[in-house]
C-alpha cells in the first residue's frame, strides 16, 4: 500500500468575523478535502503532548509516528540535521530569527518574509563580529538561521518570536542559566543590523528591516529510529523547510528538492505534487509539506489565510489524490495540520485539529463533509502518535 501524507501547516483556526464568524477552513474553497472527508475516516486528534507546547517542530513529530515526549530535545537541534550540520556532543544549537522589533516590540518574526539571498548577507554581518571559537552562524532560508555554540547555555528558558507578535519583549527574553550572555548577543545584533545596507535598502522599499537577531529553540543533537526499523517503509519528504527536512534526515526519509518551493504563499505547489507522485513510483511513504496556512495565520490575514488553504485543496491534495487513483494500486491517504494557528492570537493554540484517512482506489467521490474544527465524531479524542502507528504499520 502507498501512503501519501498531506500536511497544510497551522491550517486550523477560529471563526473569524471578517470570514462571517467562520474559520479559514471553513470559508475556503476545498471540495476535495470534504470528498476525502466524506470518503474515508474522519476524526479530532490532539497533536501535542501534554507536557510541551504545540510547536510545529513536536506536532510534526507526532504526525510522523514519533513521541516527541520521549526523544525530543529542541528544534534547533532537528534543524541542524536539514541543513546537513553535524553537532558535536558539546554543541547546542539555537534557531536565529532575523526579526523586526521596533520600540521593544516584536512587529514581525521573519522581517516581512526578507528573501534568502539579503539574509545571507546580514548573517555574514553577524558572523563576522559575534562568531569566535565557540560561537557560529549557519545561514538558512529566508528569516530561518541557526547558532552553533559549543558549551553553549542549553538549560535556558527561551520563547519563539511567532509566539510574542505584538507584545513588548522586556519579559519574553531569555531567562535561566546562561541566558545573560544569550540576551548580550541579540542586543549586539542590533547596532550591526541597524546600518546594513541591506536593511537600508529594503526600508527605503518599503519593507520591514531585519533589525536584530531572536534566539530560541535551542538544543543538543537529536537522535530517531528509522522509518525502516519502526514501520518498514522507505519514504521521502518534500517540504520548503529547514526543520521538516531535519525531521526526514532523523527519521531515514529521502529529502526532496522542489525547485520553486518556499515557506509562503508563492511556492511550486505543482513542482511539490508531482513529485510526490514520483516519490510513490520508487517509495513507499510520501509527507508533504505546506507551510503557506502557518505563516498567514502569524501574520493575523484571515483573507490570506483562507487563500493558502484554497491553494492548498486544488494545487496540492487534488492532484496527488488523482494521481493516486490513476494509479489504480491500494493507497492510504492522510490528510490534516499540525497544529492550530489562530489569526486572532498569531501563535499556535493546541486545540485538537482534524484529520482524514481515506483507503483507495475509491473511484469518483461528490459527496462532501465537513473538514474543519467542528469535527464530532463519537470517538474520544485521542493523541495523534497512537492513531499514527497504527496507520503506518497498516
Amino acid at each position: 500500500m502507498k501512503i501519501a501524507y498531506l500536511v497544510g501547516d497551522g491550517m486550523g483556526d477560529y471563526p473569524v468575523e471578517v470570514l462571517g464568524s467562520r474559520t479559514p477552513l471553513q470559508a475556503a474553497d476545498a471540495p476535495n478535502m470534504r470528498r476525502i472527508a466524506a470518503a474515508g475516516q474522519l476524526r479530532m486528534v490532539q497533536t501535542a503532548p501534554d507536557s510541551l507546547p504545540p510547536g510545529s517542530d513536536v506536532c510534526n513529530l507526532a504526525l510522523m509516528g514519533y513521541n516527541a515526549a520521549e526523544n525530543y530535545t529542541g528544534r534547533a537541534a532537528i534543524e541542524a540535521a536539514g541543513m546537513g550540520l553535524d553537532l558535536a556532543p558539546d554543541d547546542v544549537a539555537f534557531r536565529c530569527n532575523l526579526v523586526t522589533v521596533t520600540d521593544d516590540v516584536m512587529i514581525d518574526h521573519a522581517s516581512d518574509h526578507i528573501t534568502t539571498a539579503e539574509a545571507h548577507q546580514i548573517i555574514e554581518a553577524l558572523a563576522a563580529e559575534l562568531a569566535d571559537d565557540a560561537i557560529r552562524f549557519a545561514p538558512g532560508v529566508s528569516y530561518r538561521h541557526l547558532l552553533i555554540w559549543q558549551n553553549g547555555p542549553s538549560d535556558c528558558t527561551t520563547e519563539p518570536p511567532h509566539e510574542i507578535l505584538e507584545r513588548r519583549i522586556d519579559s519574553h527574553l531569555p531567562s535561566g542559566p546562561g541566558a545573560e550572555a544569550v540576551r548580550d548577543l541579540m542586543a549586539r545584533s542590533r547596532a550591526i543590523l541597524e546600518a546594513h545596507p541591506v536593511n537600508r535598502a529594503r526600508i527605503a522599499a518599503g519593507k520591514r528591516p531585519a533589525s536584530q537577531i531572536w534566539l530560541w529553540g535551542q538544543g543538543k543533537a537529536m537522535q530517531l529510529a528509522s522509518y525502516r526499523e519502526l514501520y518498514g517503509l522507505s519514504g521521502s519528504m518534500i517540504t520548503a523547510v529547514d526543520l521538516l527536512r531535519g525531521l526526514a534526515v532523523l527519521a531515514g526519509l529521502e529529502v526532496i528538492d522542489v525547485e520553486g518551493a518556499t515557506g509562503w504563499i508563492d511556492t511550486n505547489y505543482e513542482g511539490k505534487a508531482a513529485a510526490a507522485l514520483d516519490a510513490l513510483k520508487r517509495n513507499d511513504f510520501v509527507y508533504v509539506h505546506v507551510e503557506a496556512p502557518d505563516e498567514c495565520g502569524h501574520r493575523g490575514d484571515a483573507a490570506l489565510k483562507t487563500q493558502a488553504i484554497s491553494e492548498f485543496d486544488a494545487r496540492i491534495v487534488g492532484p496527488i489524490w488523482r494521481g493516486l487513483e490513476a494509479m489504480g494500486e491500494p493507497y492510504r491517504l492522510i490528510l490534516t495540520m499540525d497544529h492550530r494557528t489562530p489569526v486572532s492570537l498569531r501563535g499556535h493554540s493546541r486545540e485538537p485539529v482534524p484529520m482524514a484517512v481515506l483507503d483507495g482506489p475509491v473511484g469518483a467521490v461528490t459527496a462532501e463533509r465537513a473538514f474543519d474544527e467542528t469535527v464530532n465524531d463519537g470517538q474520544a479524542q485521542c493523541f495523534v502518535f497512537d492513531w499514527v502507528r497504527e496507520l503506518l504499520r497498516g
